[in-house]
């Protein structure tokens, strides 16, 4: 029998193992299991948490993924919730360390580092946030056939950016590799703030608005900051790992 929690930030779910004693390694295959919303238990990925603490992030089609905004977000708020850190902790991570701060308010806040980006043209751009991103601006969110447009850059994520609808904000829908289209997505909605600042279009405070609620993104000189909320949905005993 194997002990998941299933956490989501903004409806980007997540299985959590807290396996710090390293004992329950998972392969694609348990990955693709969990994560079949008909037939398993239905998340966008796994996340295994060995020593360290240390992220393993699987994509839901059980491919290794580097880095997840709110998976990580997830991920601390599960450690403090099972009693098994502070509110402050460094993660290590496939993209890097990365420290990650949980408030008493049920809000989880990740320190992202710096992303790195190459503007094609003003509403075109690719950054790196860890994990590879293209960020497109378009005008209307409903009009994206999202798997078809998306399979233009196939292996990376793609975020479809509205400027607005207010001053610093952002309108979000995101494909995942991996995964498919999300409720949220943290590393997408960073990329996106950083490329419609790059671009002149919002500040360095940006509301990223996506399907599954707002994410809060601060651009600072040297890195970004990422916040919003991580919820326990349940926890989940497997039988059949």
């Amino acid at each position: 029998m194997i002990r998941f929690e299933k956490y989501h930030g903004l409806g980007n779910d997540f299985l959590i193992l807290l396996d710090l004693g390293d004992r329950c390694p998972v392969d694609p295959a348990a990955v693709r299991a969990l994560c079949d919303r008909h037939r398993g238990v239905g998340a966008d990925g796994v996340i295994r948490v060995t020593p360290g603490p240390t992220m393993e992030l699987y994509n839901a089609d059980g491919s290794r993924a580097e880095m997840s905004g709110n998976g990580i977000r997830c991920l601390a708020m599960a450690l403090v919730d099972a009693g098994l850190s502070g509110p402050r902790m460094v993660v290590h991570t496939d993209a890097g360390d990365k420290t990650v701060t949980v408030d008493d308010d049920g809000w989880a806040s990740v320190d992202m580092g710096m992303a790195k980006i190459d503007p094609k043209d003003v509403g075109v751009a690719f950054v790196d946030m860890g994990n590879p991103h293209t960020v497109v601006e378009v005008e209307d969110l409903a009009k994206v056939r999202i798997a078809k447009q998306a399979a233009e850059w196939q292996g990376r994520n793609v975020e479809f950016v509205v400027i607005g609808p207010g001053t610093d904000h952002l309108s979000l829908r995101v494909w995942e590799r991996g995964v498919g289209e999300t409720l949220a997505c943290g590393t997408g909605a960073c990329a996106a703030a950083a490329a419609a600042f790059v671009w002149g279009k919002v500040g360095r405070h940006v509301t990223v608005k996506q399907p599954g609620g707002n994410a809060t993104v601060k651009l600072e000189d040297d890195t970004i900051i990422l916040s919003g909320p991580a919820d326990h949905i349940a926890t989940v005993d497997i039988p059949w790992l």
